[in-house]
Protein backbone atom coordinates (compact mmCIF):
# COMPACT_ATOMS: atom_id res chain seq x y z
CA UNK A 1 0.00 0.00 0.00
CA UNK A 2 1.42 3.38 -1.04
CA UNK A 3 0.16 6.89 -0.25
CA UNK A 4 1.63 9.95 -1.97
CA UNK A 5 1.28 13.38 -0.36
CA UNK A 6 2.91 16.53 -1.75
CA UNK A 7 5.83 14.66 -3.24
CA UNK A 8 6.32 12.36 -0.25
CA UNK A 9 5.69 8.65 -0.77
CA UNK A 10 4.48 6.59 2.21
CA UNK A 11 4.43 2.82 1.83
CA UNK A 12 4.43 -0.34 3.90
CA UNK A 13 7.85 -1.93 4.25
CA UNK A 14 8.53 -5.67 4.07
CA UNK A 15 12.14 -6.06 2.96
CA UNK A 16 15.16 -6.41 5.23
CA UNK A 17 16.94 -3.33 3.90
CA UNK A 18 13.87 -1.15 4.25
CA UNK A 19 13.24 -2.31 7.82
CA UNK A 20 16.90 -1.69 8.70
CA UNK A 21 16.57 1.87 7.42
CA UNK A 22 13.50 2.40 9.62
CA UNK A 23 15.44 1.06 12.61
CA UNK A 24 18.23 3.56 11.95
CA UNK A 25 15.70 6.37 11.61
CA UNK A 26 14.20 5.60 15.02
CA UNK A 27 17.69 5.44 16.55
CA UNK A 28 18.39 8.94 15.26
CA UNK A 29 15.07 10.28 16.57
CA UNK A 30 15.55 8.80 20.05
CA UNK A 31 19.25 9.66 20.08
CA UNK A 32 20.49 6.12 20.69
CA UNK A 33 23.49 4.47 19.02
CA UNK A 34 22.52 2.64 15.86
CA UNK A 35 24.13 -0.43 17.42
CA UNK A 36 21.51 -0.27 20.23
CA UNK A 37 18.29 0.80 18.48
CA UNK A 38 15.01 1.23 20.35
CA UNK A 39 13.26 -0.89 17.69
CA UNK A 40 15.62 -3.52 16.21
CA UNK A 41 15.09 -4.53 12.59
CA UNK A 42 14.51 -8.19 13.50
CA UNK A 43 11.69 -7.16 15.85
CA UNK A 44 10.09 -5.04 13.13
CA UNK A 45 10.41 -7.94 10.69
CA UNK A 46 8.65 -10.25 13.16
CA UNK A 47 5.83 -7.77 13.65
CA UNK A 48 5.31 -7.52 9.90
CA UNK A 49 5.35 -11.30 9.61
CA UNK A 50 2.71 -11.47 12.34
CA UNK A 51 0.39 -9.17 10.37
CA UNK A 52 1.50 -5.77 11.59
CA UNK A 53 2.58 -2.88 9.39
CA UNK A 54 5.71 -0.77 9.18
CA UNK A 55 5.17 2.42 7.20
CA UNK A 56 8.03 4.49 5.81
CA UNK A 57 7.75 8.01 4.38
CA UNK A 58 10.28 8.92 1.71
CA UNK A 59 10.97 12.43 0.49
CA UNK A 60 12.76 11.44 -2.68
CA UNK A 61 15.35 8.93 -1.49
CA UNK A 62 15.49 10.33 2.05
CA UNK A 63 13.63 8.54 4.83
CA UNK A 64 11.56 11.28 6.48
CA UNK A 65 9.17 9.36 8.75
CA UNK A 66 8.10 5.92 9.93
CA UNK A 67 5.44 4.19 12.00
CA UNK A 68 4.73 0.71 13.34
CA UNK A 69 1.29 -0.72 14.13
CA UNK A 70 -0.28 -4.07 14.97
CA UNK A 71 -3.82 -5.38 14.73
CA UNK A 72 -5.59 -6.23 17.98
CA UNK A 73 -8.89 -7.64 19.23
CA UNK A 74 -12.32 -6.08 18.78
CA UNK A 75 -11.36 -4.30 15.54
CA UNK A 76 -8.74 -2.24 17.34
CA UNK A 77 -5.25 -1.39 16.14
CA UNK A 78 -2.29 -0.23 18.19
CA UNK A 79 0.46 2.07 16.97
CA UNK A 80 3.67 1.13 18.77
CA UNK A 81 5.69 4.07 17.49
CA UNK A 82 5.49 6.88 14.96
CA UNK A 83 7.90 9.68 14.13
CA UNK A 84 8.22 12.04 11.20
CA UNK A 85 9.99 15.15 10.04
CA UNK A 86 8.14 18.42 10.58
CA UNK A 87 4.95 18.64 8.54
CA UNK A 88 4.73 14.92 7.71
CA UNK A 89 3.20 13.50 10.88
CA UNK A 90 -0.38 13.83 9.70
CA UNK A 91 0.37 12.07 6.42
CA UNK A 92 2.03 9.17 8.24
CA UNK A 93 -1.01 8.77 10.52
CA UNK A 94 -3.31 8.91 7.48
CA UNK A 95 -1.35 6.03 5.96
CA UNK A 96 -1.75 4.03 9.18
CA UNK A 97 -5.46 4.84 9.20
CA UNK A 98 -5.90 3.61 5.61
CA UNK A 99 -4.10 0.34 6.43
CA UNK A 100 -6.20 -0.21 9.55
CA UNK A 101 -9.52 0.53 7.85
CA UNK A 102 -8.63 -1.87 5.05
CA UNK A 103 -8.42 -4.58 7.72
CA UNK A 104 -11.79 -3.62 9.17
CA UNK A 105 -10.48 -1.75 12.21
CA UNK A 106 -12.56 0.95 13.86
CA UNK A 107 -10.11 2.46 16.34
CA UNK A 108 -6.38 2.96 16.82
CA UNK A 109 -4.62 3.52 20.14
CA UNK A 110 -1.14 4.67 21.09
CA UNK A 111 0.67 6.37 23.95
CA UNK A 112 2.72 9.55 24.22
CA UNK A 113 4.40 11.61 26.93
CA UNK A 114 1.69 13.94 28.31
CA UNK A 115 4.28 16.60 29.16
CA UNK A 116 5.11 17.10 25.47
CA UNK A 117 2.54 19.73 24.56
CA UNK A 118 3.16 19.77 20.82
CA UNK A 119 2.44 16.03 20.61
CA UNK A 120 -0.69 16.48 22.69
CA UNK A 121 -1.96 19.17 20.35
CA UNK A 122 -1.23 17.02 17.30
CA UNK A 123 -2.99 13.97 18.75
CA UNK A 124 -5.99 15.66 20.35
CA UNK A 125 -6.59 18.61 18.03
CA UNK A 126 -5.08 17.78 14.63
CA UNK A 127 -6.18 14.12 14.60
CA UNK A 128 -9.15 14.41 16.94
CA UNK A 129 -8.14 11.52 19.20
CA UNK A 130 -9.17 11.38 22.87
CA UNK A 131 -6.92 10.75 25.86
CA UNK A 132 -8.56 7.72 27.47
CA UNK A 133 -6.02 6.38 29.98
CA UNK A 134 -3.23 7.79 32.16
CA UNK A 135 -0.38 5.35 32.76
CA UNK A 136 2.07 6.00 35.61
CA UNK A 137 5.74 5.20 34.80
CA UNK A 138 4.53 2.95 31.98
CA UNK A 139 7.93 1.78 30.72
CA UNK A 140 9.95 2.16 33.90
CA UNK A 141 13.40 3.79 33.55
CA UNK A 142 14.30 4.65 29.94
CA UNK A 143 17.95 4.95 28.93
CA UNK A 144 17.69 6.91 25.70
CA UNK A 145 18.76 10.42 24.85
CA UNK A 146 15.28 11.89 25.23
CA UNK A 147 13.79 10.45 28.45
CA UNK A 148 16.87 10.04 30.68
CA UNK A 149 16.32 10.96 34.32
CA UNK A 150 12.51 11.10 34.09
CA UNK A 151 9.68 8.72 34.89
CA UNK A 152 7.86 7.37 31.86
CA UNK A 153 4.23 8.41 32.42
CA UNK A 154 2.17 8.05 29.26
CA UNK A 155 -1.25 9.13 28.05
CA UNK A 156 -3.15 6.61 25.94
CA UNK A 157 -5.16 8.14 23.12
CA UNK A 158 -7.93 6.45 21.16
CA UNK A 159 -8.55 7.55 17.58
CA UNK A 160 -11.92 6.89 15.95
CA UNK A 161 -10.93 5.74 12.47
CA UNK A 162 -14.53 5.84 11.25
CA UNK A 163 -14.98 9.57 11.89
CA UNK A 164 -15.65 11.61 8.77
CA UNK A 165 -12.20 12.89 7.65
CA UNK A 166 -13.81 15.87 5.90
CA UNK A 167 -15.08 17.26 9.23
CA UNK A 168 -12.36 19.16 11.13
CA UNK A 169 -11.83 17.32 14.44
CA UNK A 170 -11.23 20.63 16.20
CA UNK A 171 -14.97 21.37 16.20
CA UNK A 172 -15.72 18.33 18.32
CA UNK A 173 -12.74 18.69 20.66
CA UNK A 174 -12.67 22.43 21.38
CA UNK A 175 -15.70 22.03 23.64
CA UNK A 176 -14.49 24.70 26.06
CA UNK A 177 -12.52 27.83 25.22
CA UNK A 178 -9.98 30.07 26.94
CA UNK A 179 -12.72 32.18 28.52
CA UNK A 180 -14.10 29.11 30.31
CA UNK A 181 -10.61 28.33 31.58
CA UNK A 182 -9.92 31.89 32.74
CA UNK A 183 -13.17 31.97 34.70
CA UNK A 184 -12.50 28.68 36.50
CA UNK A 185 -10.94 28.72 39.98
CA UNK A 186 -7.36 27.52 40.39
CA UNK A 187 -7.00 24.08 41.98
CA UNK A 188 -3.23 23.45 41.84
CA UNK A 189 0.02 25.41 41.62
CA UNK A 190 2.88 24.32 39.38
CA UNK A 191 6.58 23.95 40.17
CA UNK A 192 7.10 27.47 38.81
CA UNK A 193 4.64 28.93 41.31
CA UNK A 194 2.02 29.80 38.69
CA UNK A 195 -1.42 28.21 38.33
CA UNK A 196 -1.07 24.61 37.15
CA UNK A 197 -4.70 23.53 37.00
CA UNK A 198 -8.20 24.96 37.08
CA UNK A 199 -11.59 23.32 37.56
CA UNK A 200 -14.90 24.87 36.64
CA UNK A 201 -17.56 25.35 39.29
CA UNK A 202 -20.04 23.14 37.41
CA UNK A 203 -17.53 20.27 37.61
CA UNK A 204 -17.62 19.74 33.85
CA UNK A 205 -14.00 20.47 32.95
CA UNK A 206 -10.45 20.51 34.29
CA UNK A 207 -7.59 22.40 32.67
CA UNK A 208 -3.95 21.48 33.27
CA UNK A 209 -0.81 23.24 32.07
CA UNK A 210 2.44 21.60 30.93
CA UNK A 211 5.91 23.14 30.59
CA UNK A 212 6.73 24.92 27.36
CA UNK A 213 9.45 22.44 26.30
CA UNK A 214 9.91 19.48 28.63
CA UNK A 215 12.63 17.90 26.49
CA UNK A 216 14.79 21.00 26.81
CA UNK A 217 13.90 21.29 30.50
CA UNK A 218 14.92 17.67 31.17
CA UNK A 219 18.32 18.34 29.64
CA UNK A 220 18.85 21.58 31.57
CA UNK A 221 17.27 20.73 34.93
CA UNK A 222 16.14 17.10 35.34
CA UNK A 223 15.09 17.64 38.96
CA UNK A 224 12.69 20.43 37.98
CA UNK A 225 11.39 18.35 35.06
CA UNK A 226 10.60 15.52 37.48
CA UNK A 227 8.70 17.95 39.72
CA UNK A 228 6.57 18.85 36.69
CA UNK A 229 5.99 15.14 36.09
CA UNK A 230 4.68 14.61 39.61
CA UNK A 231 2.55 17.76 39.54
CA UNK A 232 0.82 16.94 36.25
CA UNK A 233 0.45 13.30 37.28
CA UNK A 234 -1.45 14.35 40.41
CA UNK A 235 -3.96 16.37 38.38
CA UNK A 236 -4.46 13.75 35.68
CA UNK A 237 -4.78 10.68 37.88
CA UNK A 238 -7.33 12.38 40.11
CA UNK A 239 -9.36 13.67 37.14
CA UNK A 240 -9.28 10.36 35.26
CA UNK A 241 -10.42 8.52 38.40
CA UNK A 242 -13.50 10.75 38.34
CA UNK A 243 -14.29 9.97 34.70
CA UNK A 244 -12.61 12.89 32.95
CA UNK A 245 -10.81 12.38 29.63
CA UNK A 246 -8.34 14.55 27.71
CA UNK A 247 -10.13 16.17 24.79
CA UNK A 248 -8.07 19.23 23.84
CA UNK A 249 -4.79 21.12 24.04
CA UNK A 250 -4.46 24.87 23.57
CA UNK A 251 -1.65 26.59 21.71
CA UNK A 252 -0.37 27.97 25.01
CA UNK A 253 0.03 24.54 26.61
CA UNK A 254 -3.21 23.89 28.51
CA UNK A 255 -4.97 20.53 28.37
CA UNK A 256 -8.75 20.41 28.50
CA UNK A 257 -10.12 17.41 30.40
CA UNK A 258 -13.86 16.86 30.20
CA UNK A 259 -16.34 14.27 31.33
CA UNK A 260 -17.12 12.19 28.26
CA UNK A 261 -20.90 12.50 28.73
CA UNK A 262 -20.63 16.28 28.94
CA UNK A 263 -18.45 16.35 25.85
CA UNK A 264 -20.90 14.21 23.90
CA UNK A 265 -23.93 16.29 24.87
CA UNK A 266 -22.27 19.57 24.01
CA UNK A 267 -20.89 18.21 20.74
CA UNK A 268 -24.33 16.94 19.72
CA UNK A 269 -25.82 20.39 20.37
CA UNK A 270 -23.08 21.99 18.24
CA UNK A 271 -23.69 19.53 15.39
CA UNK A 272 -27.44 20.17 15.46
CA UNK A 273 -26.89 23.93 15.37
CA UNK A 274 -24.43 23.65 12.49
CA UNK A 275 -26.77 21.31 10.63
CA UNK A 276 -29.63 23.85 10.64
CA UNK A 277 -27.48 26.83 9.61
Amino acid sequence: MTLTVTGVSIRTVHDVAGLAAVTDYFSDVWQTPRTAPPYPAEVLHSLVHAGGAVHAAHDGTRLAGAAVAVFGPDRDTYSLVAAADQGLGHAVKRAQRAWALDLGARTMRWTFDPLVGRNARFNLVKLGATGTEYLVDFYGPMADGVNDGDESDRLTVTWDLTADPTVPPTAAHDVYDARDRADAPASHRGPDGAVLARRDLDDRAVWCRVPEDVVRLRAADPVLALRWRYAVREVFTAAFAEGFRAVGMSRDGWYTLARTTEKTEKTEKTEKTEGTA
